[in-house]
């Protein structure tokens, strides 16, 4: 009994450890960039365009705006079909096509972002023969698919079989069983993988250089090259000038910021009310 008991305690300071040292590293990278970015957020920061080159001040309000320009276009193209996707794979998808499906959804999630980014380029830039908003939102959307799909099967199937059945019970049919039944109950969990989604593709930066590119002034409509803020703390991060490098930290504080927010926003939502009625 007594080396049960040893055990259990090693065991238990060591995973006490590890999650200790996971807070840690994330508090640390928290801390160290508040600490260089702190400095350079101002009202002109996410009010006024970048500063010629040499010139000191500025902001990044176009790289605000393309970011959201660029998570908006691509959730309009990776939610949909991911949604659907997964509504097929959970209700209907138990044959070998679903198998496939789900293959080819594991596969498309492990490709590399950059990847994703020269396909897009030969798909989108070189037929239109510029970069633009609607390439970097089709990369970013592409890459969005898999996760979507994975996360609404996963969700959907969390939905007791019991509460299907009592809707056929009642001489509902299938798709309306579906869409007024299933998906309300497992509305939440829904929500969840669409944010975590987002949060997984608003940091990406290898496929917007293929795509998006960049842009030091206003990009209008949805043909034209445009700023992200990814891009910007690349191109700042790698430039001689004291000020871009603390404008950088300073983006680099905001995107973590949003992330956190919309992880945040996940787990304040999850508690309130379980997933499945």
């Amino acid at each position: 009994m007594r080396s049960r008991i040893l055990v259990n305690r090693i065991a238990f300071g060591l995973t006490a450890l590890c999650a200790l040292v996971t807070v840690s590293a994330l508090f640390f990278l928290l801390g160290y960039i508040a600490v260089h970015g702190i400095g350079a957020l101002n009202w002109d920061f996410f009010t006024k365009l970048p500063k010629p080159v040499g010139e000191t001040g500025g902001g990044m309000a176009n790289a605000i705006v393309g970011t959201g320009k660029l998570l908006l276009l691509a959730s309009a193209i990776g939610i949909p079909i991911g949604f659907f996707g997964g509504v097929y794979l959970s209700e209907f998808g138990h044959g070998r096509l679903g198998f496939w499906v789900r293959y080819a959804a594991d596969v498309l999630n492990g490709v590399p972002s950059i990847v994703m980014g020269i396909f897009a380029y030969v798909l989108i830039v070189l037929p239109m023969k510029s970069f633009s908003t609607l390439a970097g939102g089709f990369a970013l959307g592409v890459m969005m698919i898999p996760i979507a799909v994975r996360s609404t099967e996963e969700f959907l199937r969390l939905v007791p079989d019991s509460v299907r059945e009592a809707a056929y019970a009642l001489g509902v049919r299938q798709w309306k069983t579906i869409l007024f039944v299933v998906i309300p109950a497992a509305m939440r969990g829904l929500l969840t993988g669409v944010l975590l989604d987002l949060a997984r593709v608003a940091g990406e930066t290898a496929p917007l250089l293929f795509t998006a590119l960049n842009n030091r002034v206003w990009s209008h409509g949805w043909t034209e090259p445009t700023s992200s803020l990814p891009v910007m703390i690349y191109t700042y991060a790698i430039a001689p000038y004291d000020d871009w490098h603390r404008q950088a930290w300073a983006a680099a504080l905001v995107l973590m910021l949003l992330v956190l927010a919309v992880n945040g926003g996940v787990r304040l939502i999850l508690p309130k009310r379980r997933i499945v009625l």
